[in-house]
């Protein structure tokens, strides 16, 4: 996966966006995939800086269990906020 920041928002909140693109699988596939991102990022978003985060998945994702695409997450978070400081 792929994690993008977008400076801060105006709104001065954290917003998240996710994009799955068609490489991840049919519909059904990408729609679980998203699902699944949604849960592992509620565990980070009172870490998240205000501005527009967007985690764009691989088409690996449909593929690893939900365990090792939380920590990829924390991981590209991790290295995120690691490159702000």
């Amino acid at each position: 996966m792929v994690v993008h920041h977008l400076g801060a928002h105006h709104g001065g909140t954290a917003l998240v966006g996710f994009a799955v693109g068609r490489s991840v699988g049919q519909a059904v596939v990408r729609n679980r995939v998203r699902r699944r991102l949604r849960h592992v990022m509620k565990e980070h978003l009172d870490a998240l800086v205000p501005g527009l985060t967007v985690v764009r998945a691989t088409s690996k994702a449909a593929f690893v269990p939900t365990p090792v695409l939380a920590a990829d997450l924390a991981d590209c978070l991790r290295r995120l906020e690691a490159l702000r400081s």
